[in-house]
């Protein structure tokens, strides 16, 4: 019986986890302080953001946990389609829209934010991609028992 979870994978979002809080701690201590100096719909945007990428985070995580380590494909299809859809567009914003007033630790958080976003959606794709193989062919194989039975 072959593992088909990912080691590196599974370190990123280890690593993740522990920095999700601090990202997070940062993002919005910087927000406080920037947030008088902002325009009205770049308040709005930023607020919403800070909301909807909390939310994401958390249930993201959670299926990349679940799906890598327990090789459950649709899980890890989860947690890869939140990590490429929403996650990865909004930390891209926030790194590169100059209209923020993007503080220097900001950019920096950002930085190794997108870079975690990134790596998991390689790892995740490339993960999948042996999973469903090797699921299929087992299904193939069981299926050709059961025929010639």
């Amino acid at each position: 019986c072959e593992i088909l979870s990912s080691l590196p994978l599974q370190m990123s979002l280890y690593f993740n986890v522990y920095f999700f809080p601090f990202w997070w701690l940062i993002t919005v201590a910087i927000l406080y302080l920037k947030y008088p100096a902002l325009s009205d719909y770049y308040k709005f945007i930023l607020v919403t953001i800070m909301i909807l990428v909390s939310l994401t985070e958390l249930i993201r995580l959670y299926l990349g946990y679940v799906g890598n380590l327990l090789e459950k494909v649709p899980e890890l299809a989860g947690f890869w389609l939140l990590t490429l859809l929403p996650q990865l567009p909004i930390i891209l914003f926030l790194l590169f829209n100059e209209g923020l007033k993007i503080h220097s630790l900001e950019r920096a958080v950002h930085i190794i934010f997108a870079a975690f976003l990134s790596f998991q959606v390689l790892a995740a794709f490339f993960t999948l991609k042996r999973m469903v193989n090797t699921l299929a062919s087992r299904f193939q194989r069981t299926e050709f028992h059961r025929l010639e039975e």
